[in-house]
């Protein structure tokens, strides 16, 4: 997987004072989709089999390809598309992510987090990714052992792990700023064999 982490801007609608870039409402996304909070809890959802609730459509991809790190970037590429998509890994795959930073709006560093999942950090590099030559100079032979990793400014980093907790897990920019704005989704990890299984909750959980 190759995910984008972006600054965004969204029209201004009538009423709201609004501190971006000529008057725009500054958001953020994860390839492009500015993460929409649903009114009922994805858990909740994925586990009762409600439908409505969520997309499984994350794209594995940035939808569109640019010169991620460019000075100069076109306006168009600001806008991002809202909404409650999710990625669906199938239990016990061994997943290798990378974050690509990009330089709309402006560049910043991003530590993302990952609940549930440990991840081995294996690569950082600065500039766009190259999948030819960059992970030539993975760390594979021992990669710390991390829940958060630091995506540098105009830059990418590359983790790897094994979808082996099921469950619904959050993952974030845990800069509270940008993760208010939209740079979040969900990985939904499916159920493996016997014990390796979500629990049902408990009768005296409260709802969200």
């Amino acid at each position: 997987m190759l995910m984008t982490l972006s600054i965004n801007t969204n029209l201004c609608l009538k009423g709201q004072t609004c501190a971006g870039p000529n008057g725009t409402r500054l958001a953020a996304s994860m390839n492009n989709i500015s993460f929409e909070t649903p009114s009922i809890d994805i858990l909740k959802a994925y586990y009762y089999h409600i439908h409505g609730v969520y997309d499984r459509g994350f794209p594995r991809f940035p939808p569109l390809e640019f010169d991620y790190t460019a000075e100069y970037l076109p306006l168009a590429l600001e806008i991002p598309t809202k909404g409650t998509k999710v990625a669906v890994l199938k239990h016990g795959s061994n997943v290798e992510l990378v974050f690509q930073g990009t330089n709309l709006v402006t560049g910043i560093d991003h530590p993302i987090h990952l609940h549930g999942i440990s991840m081995f950090a294996v690569g950082y590099g600065i500039g766009n990714f190259d999948k030819e030559k960059d992970p030539l100079t993975y760390n594979v032979v021992d990669p710390p052992l991390i829940n958060t990793v630091s995506v540098p400014r105009n830059g990418w980093a590359t983790v790897r792990f094994c979808a082996c907790n099921p469950g619904v897990w959050l993952m974030h920019c845990h800069l509270d700023r940008h993760l208010s704005w939209g740079m979040d989704t969900v990985i939904i990890v499916m159920n493996g064999e016997g014990d390796e299984a979500i629990l049902p909750p408990p009768p005296h959980m409260p709802p969200c």
